[in-house]
């Protein structure tokens, strides 16, 4: 939109005096809070994060939790809620965890994976080839072959980054690469 040159208020740079987001810690969980690094204790790990990049404040109050943040225009305020996200999923992996599912898919050469440990995979029979794909999981994140369907590989763990890189690096070790994938539909659906 074109502005009146007698105009002086910008919309876009408003700002915000106080922004704020509250969290309620569930029963079970303990948070402690010291100088914007969280951490989170549950029944099933311990979860620890690190906000001093953000110049915000995080305060703790027995069971709750909040994030303000002083003086900023419309774009910044955006990382309160962001941040109180990032908590969420931490409390959620201290819980109950977090589980990607995966499948081989593949139209001619059958794609095996090798389990060496419950937190490493080979891939093998990628397109034929005899080169294995070793992936290493991130952090305390597992991988295990599923137990009732076919071609499909579960990637659990605490933390909701981690568990995610790590099902990333399955997907980028099964690239189709030096090949025409438009000619050969098979041979691009070969992906796990």
């Amino acid at each position: 939109s074109v502005r009146p040159s007698h105009c002086t208020h910008d919309t876009n740079t408003m700002k915000y005096r106080l922004v704020t987001e509250s969290i309620t810690i569930p029963e079970g969980v303990e948070c402690k809070v010291d100088k914007r690094v969280v951490t989170i204790t549950g029944p099933r790990a311990t979860l620890t994060r690190s906000f001093r990049a953000r110049a915000l404040t995080i305060k703790q109050d027995g069971n709750k939790v909040t994030v303000e943040i002083w003086n900023v225009r419309s774009k910044q305020k955006s990382t309160v809620h962001t941040i109180c996200t990032h908590i969420k999923n931490m409390v959620t992996g201290v819980t109950r965890g977090f589980l990607y599912k995966m499948r081989f898919v593949y139209a001619h050469f059958p794609i095996s994976g090798v389990y060496d440990s419950d937190n490493h995979i080979s891939i093998r029979n990628f397109l034929g080839e005899k080169r294995h794909r070793e992936v290493q999981m991130i952090g305390e994140t597992k991988i295990k072959k599923s137990d009732d369907v076919k071609d499909q590989i579960e990637i659990f763990g605490p933390s909701v980054e981690d568990v995610g890189r790590s099902c990333a690096l399955i997907h980028q070790a099964t690239l189709v690469r030096n090949k025409d994938i438009q000619i050969g539909r098979a041979s691009c659906r070969e992906r796990v």
